[in-house]
């Protein structure tokens, strides 16, 4: 437990929050005295990190109008108010070439990764903007920047993401609204079996190989991140993209 809270207060809504880095985040927000919605497509997941913590739990698909709606209205309701929005829910791709990748596997990648961060911006800025303010932080990912092969779809996703941060970050400026982006290197969560095709020493074994620090993205270091950028340390900062990839983008 930190001695100094850097969030002490700060209503922070965090999606994916049930596991992966989302769980981790939530835990360090928790930590640092802010009072965290937790919000899962699966209610069981959510829920119960949400009695570890002592949190609240929505269950929703942000990436649909009501889901999003969903989310922002349980933390007005339960808080009065939305401080940070952490747009951390993610879906991975499997390998594939773009001639392999199906319209529906297109459209719902971009649905996740990208309209999410549009329906939460769209319900949560008018909360910080009577609030005063306000910070967005998206978790992205550093195919944003350095596209691998056989994965397109997710990498055009992320790309716009990553181009939605910054529009949002120029265009909700005067309204004193912070937006960041986080671009995790490969992570040592669930979805790094989807990414790489398999889960065997010889498949980690490659990707650590394109590591500099040698060694994968953990939960808590995407947490440290967001941590820092949520809290007032990171008050002249925005339109940021802060890579945590070991240096995997040099």
């Amino acid at each position: 437990m930190n001695a100094v809270k850097r969030l002490t207060g700060k209503v922070s809504v965090v999606t994916g929050g049930g596991s992966g880095f989302g769980a981790e985040i939530c835990r360090r927000f928790a930590a640092e005295g802010a009072n965290v919605v937790v919000v899962d497509i699966q209610p069981d997941r959510g829920a119960t990190l949400a009695r570890e913590i002592g949190a609240v739990s929505v269950e929703a698909d942000v990436a649909t109008d009501a889901g999003a709606q969903r989310m922002i209205t349980a933390a007005v309701e339960r808080y009065g108010r939305v401080d940070v929005m952490i747009n951390n829910a993610g879906m991975p791709q499997s390998p594939a070439s773009i001639v392999e990748t199906s319209e529906q596997d297109f459209d719902r990648l971009m649905a996740v990764n990208v309209k999410a961060v549009f329906l939460a911006a769209k319900y949560a800025v008018p909360i910080m903007r009577t609030a005063g303010g306000g910070v967005i932080l998206n978790t992205v990912s550093v195919a944003a920047i350095r596209p691998r092969p056989n994965l397109s779809a997710y990498n055009a996703s992320k790309g716009a993401a990553l181009t939605l941060t910054k529009s949002l970050a120029i265009e909700l400026a005067p309204k004193k609204i912070r937006v960041n982006a986080i671009c995790p290197g490969p992570g040592d969560t669930p979805m790094l079996a989807t990414f790489v095709g398999g889960d065997s020493d010889a498949h980690r074994a490659a990707f650590l190989s394109t590591i500099p620090l040698g060694r994968l993205c953990t939960p808590a270091d995407v947490a440290s991140a967001m941590v820092f950028l949520a809290s007032d340390d990171a008050s002249f900062i925005t339109g940021a993209v802060l890579e945590v990839d070991g240096g995997r983008c040099i």
